[in-house]
């Protein structure tokens, strides 16, 4: 078998099942890796236009047999194009034999003119035969002629070329009998660096005397080799001895200078100067702010907030009325209008036990945010939580185009500049974590994250503190967080996928992080994806790589789609999404602020409204101008022009660099300022800013010991499920429930009605008899309050995902089932809708609930003036104005896509 054609490496279902349609015939079929099993295989057929998936799985010696119909005696194989080989024969317990393979379609090139996927036109098979091989040669060698034009190192090219011609063909053949020498490699590589030994042995011989002045190294040019180095020529070996050698002077230098020194100074009896360290400063206190407001139609008002002494004094202009001071624990409520932006209420306690209700109109609605904000601080300051419920989070990015940024970040960091920005009242209030993400950073990875704390040291007076630092080749991200919280933090972890070229180089590509802040998962990406305003199916197949590839977050939701493993994601970077409009047409509504006519055009947001990418992802308004293509030095001035080997390139004004989010449902996060700077001009990006209020939890501590008495359990109890899956398959399912609330993974029956009478969609019921009643590790309202449950709907004959969605417990807590319904998504793809009845019954006596920081401040829709004189009740806490949360779906009767409306009779 020259190629394995039908061996489609990691994709989707719903691509696997789209290929499969498009071929048409019974006996269609392709091979795609098992996103169950790792290492197993999937093998999808075609038959009477439905998808039939059978799992093909390796034994402990490693053969491979196909999972069939009970009672069909399963035939192994030493290698996958044998086991297909043998399936294209009938009467082997599949519902066809295999007849025709359907051969992926060839893949996009990116904006350099590489492959987008792959090097060769055909993807080669596990455990194929080397003669599947024969072409790989010519396919590198054209490859390499695609390079040459663009790269200086004519003469290195010359050798490879040489190389790839007539050699590399030995290498593959020796490599395949057991010899991983490429001898044929080291010998070009030794001809093409024998150049480089010169300019070593003059560096070595400049460092070799440095070091002696101040600790003669021992045989610095017979360093020991490397145990185990595969090369054969012995030139190459020395080259490498050599650059070794200069590695390790150039790390040890500094060291042995400094204990030179320090001897020096001891052996003399020197006396330094005795430099008196000083105490990290302390955190700066927040001045005293004043806001001029008008109260009623005309009456004109200062409003003082002093967040340290947790007071707001309210004066009266020209009414000879004495000053009010409101202490913090009085302010029971603070209410948003949505009517009127620049519009707030204050609900405070009085001694009567009556309440008293103001309104304040501030100057612009950036005023009001900042009011609101130091409201929200002072709470939080003189609350008496040892756990924070509140925590604000700064994210941002910035292309910083391969040059060093300017001495001062302080626009970027404290939010200040065009679009939505933080008012001078609270700019420099310091967030409790920050996140930076970069592309293009030519800068050191330490010395990146030193100027970064140095910077906020400046700013805000704290020493922050280092969660994580990701790179990938000039793609960075670093986590600081204040020192308070550094105990908070738990379960780190990093990773990145590349996206360049091949998908083997970090050109372009994710950086990622995730952690836990206490009871609360984060997830954070920062891309640089394909260039290129025609790239935008590129765009979103990188976007589709991340998703899936990205290893982040806790692993036993490594089958979930990596949008549903946190409480919060965020994701941004250098999206390079363009728009779709003449640069002077751009220019134009640039000049005017006519940025809806843009979004119009963007890119991004079309794809979103497609449903191509960041499927319920959220992102602020955006009323800033295009952060890319400006001339450096300058914002006045955007360059679309760009010069190429291949000719001028022109790359219209876009919004490129952006920051989305996506957060589970009814959770607390709010986004106070998105923007982007106006005075940093080193780069022909400018740097985007966005800063979060996040709600998060911390560990539940009963009040009632486990064991204390007799355990009264909460269950979670299912009326019925319904799914309706975007799928050729007839394939019975299962339903998978995982949460963290849960001791364990549960799983119902198999689905007792189905029908798929309707081409492309399969609908599946479960009553309650085959639906598991969950039972929560505790049973508190508080703590059930918090939690979620993770879905994930299963094919029976194959294990694999056709859809995972997200569920909030707290809406469903009483004494009565209240309906749901949402999205299902895998792997960055709607697949479905899932919608049912569930109810959470919690004992007696654990009912107990409390209100939150952040609960205190709520939206009302209308301006409408409630009761003046309303009574105060402390305990339980007066009933809330609150909206409802924007990740809540309303109550529905019927799906809300379009799409599944066939089922319900809709036109």
């Amino acid at each position: 078998m020259a190629a394995a054609g039908w061996y489609h490496r990691d994709i989707s279902q719903v691509v696997a099942e789209g290929l499969l349609a498009t071929a048409g015939r019974d006996g269609s079929f392709l091979v795609r890796d098992s996103e169950s099993v790792k290492g197993a295989y999937a093998l999808c057929l075609l038959f009477q236009r439905h998808v039939y998936t059978y799992r093909i799985l390796p034994d402990d010696e490693g053969l491979l047999s196909v999972q069939t119909i009970q009672g069909i005696q399963a035939k192994c194989f030493r290698t996958l194009p044998d086991l297909i080989g043998a399936y294209q024969h009938p009467n082997n317990g599949l519902v066809t034999p295999l007849l025709h393979p359907v051969h992926r379609a060839r893949p996009d090139e990116d904006s350099d003119g590489e492959d987008a996927r792959g090097w060769g036109h055909t993807v080669p098979c596990p455990g194929a035969p080397p003669s599947s091989r024969t072409h790989i040669p010519q396919q590198l060698h054209q490859r390499l002629q695609e390079q040459v034009h663009s790269s200086p190192a004519s003469d290195f090219m010359g050798f490879m070329a040489e190389y790839l011609t007539h050699h590399v063909q030995l290498d593959l053949e020796a490599l395949c009998h057991g010899h991983p020498q490429l001898r044929h490699l080291s010998t070009a590589l030794a001809t093409a660096c024998r150049a480089l030994h010169s300019e070593i042995d003059f560096t070595l011989a400049g460092l070799e005397t440095l070091a002696r002045v101040f600790d003669p190294p021992v045989s610095p040019r017979s360093p020991a080799r490397e145990q185990g180095f595969l090369s054969s020529d012995p030139d190459l070996e020395l080259l490498l001895s050599k650059i070794s050698t200069v590695n390790h002077l150039l790390s040890s230098l500094e060291k042995k200078v400094l204990k030179s020194l320090q001897e020096t100074v001891t052996r003399h009896n020197l006396a330094l100067p005795s430099v008196a360290v000083a105490p990290p400063p302390a955190a700066r206190p927040l001045a005293v702010q004043n806001f001029e407001v008008k109260v009623g139609k005309s009456q004109r008002a200062a409003l003082m907030v002093d967040v340290e002494s947790g007071t707001v004094t309210v004066t009266k202009r020209g009414s000879g009325s004495p000053e009010e001071v409101i202490p913090q624990d009085k302010i029971l409520q603070l209410i948003k209008y949505q009517s009127v932006q620049s519009k707030v209420r204050l609900v405070c306690a009085r001694d009567n036990q009556k309440s008293l209700s103001r309104d304040f109109i501030f100057p612009s609605a950036r005023k009001r945010e900042a009011f609101c904000q130091l409201l929200q601080l002072m709470k939080i300051q003189h609350s008496n939580l040892d756990e924070p419920e509140l925590i604000s989070v700064y994210v941002g990015t910035w292309n910083m185009g391969s040059t060093p940024p300017p001495r001062s970040l302080a626009s970027w960091l404290t939010s200040r500049g065009l679009g939505r920005t933080q008012d001078e009242t609270t700019a420099c209030i310091p967030h409790d974590i920050y996140v930076i993400g970069t592309q293009e950073n030519s800068l050191g990875d330490r010395e990146w994250v030193e100027f970064l704390r140095a910077s906020l040291k400046t700013l805000m007076a704290i020493d922050y503190r280092v969660v994580a630092l990701q790179c990938l080749w000039s793609i960075k991200i670093v986590v600081l967080v204040k020192p308070e919280h550094q105990r908070r933090i738990s379960h780190v972890h990093t990773s990145s996928v590349k996206t360049g070229i091949a998908n083997t180089l970090g050109n372009k590509g994710a950086v990622g992080v995730s952690f836990l802040f206490n009871g609360t998962s984060f997830g954070f990406v920062n891309c640089h994806l394909a260039s290129g305003g025609e790239k935008t199916h590129r765009r979103n197949q990188n976007y589709s790589d991340i998703l899936h590839s990205l290893a982040l977050g806790d692993k036993r939701l490594g089958g979930f789609d990596l949008t549903l493993r946190f409480t919060h994601l965020f994701w941004f970077g250098d999206l390079n999404y363009r728009l779709d409009m003449d640069v002077q047409d751009i220019l134009a509504h640039v000049v005017k602020k006519e940025f809806q006519a843009l979004l119009a055009v963007d890119q991004l947001s079309q794809e979103r409204e497609k449903n191509k990418v960041f499927l319920q992802f959220s992102e602020g308004d955006i009323s800033f101008p295009p952060t890319y293509r400006y001339e450096r030095g300058t914002r006045d001035t955007y360059v679309w022009q760009k010069s190429k080997p291949t000719g001028v390139r022109i790359n219209v004004p876009s919004w490129c660099d952006r920051v989305l989010w996506k957060s589970h449902p009814e959770t607390h996060v709010v986004c106070n300022s998105y923007g982007c700077t106006d005075d940093i001009v080193t780069s022909d990006h400018s740097p985007v800013f966005a800063t979060f209020e996040v709600g998060v939890t911390s560990q539940f501590v009963p009040k009632e010991a486990p064991g204390s008495g007799p355990e009264a359990l909460a269950c979670i109890e299912w009326e019925s499920i319904e799914v309706i899956l975007k799928t050729t398959s007839r394939s019975k399912c299962y339903i998978e429930f995982h949460s963290y609330c849960l001791e364990e993974v549960q799983r119902s029956g198999e689905n007792t009605c189905q029908n798929c009478d309707i081409p492309g969609f399969l609908k599946l019921g479960w009553s309650s008899k085959h639906l598991p009643v969950l039972n929560p590790i505790l049973p508190d309202v508080e703590y059930l309050g918090d939690q979620h449950l993770l879905l994930s709907i299963k094919g029976v004959e194959s294990c694999e995902s056709y859809g995972e969605c997200c569920l909030a417990v707290r809406s469903a807590i009483g004494t009565t089932a209240q309906q749901f319904e949402t999205f299902l998504f895998h792997r960055g793809e709607e697949t479905g809708s899932v919608r049912g009845w569930m109810r959470v019954r919690v004992p007696r006596g654990r009912c107990g609930t409390r209100e939150r920081l952040y609960e205190w401040i709520s939206f009302e829709e209308e301006d409408a003036e409630p009761a003046a004189e309303a009574p105060v009740c402390p305990k339980p806490p007066p009933q809330r104005l609150r909206s409802r949360p924007r990740s809540l779906p309303e109550p529905a009767t019927d799906y809300t896509n379009p799409a599944y409306f066939i089922f319900e009779g809709v036109p």
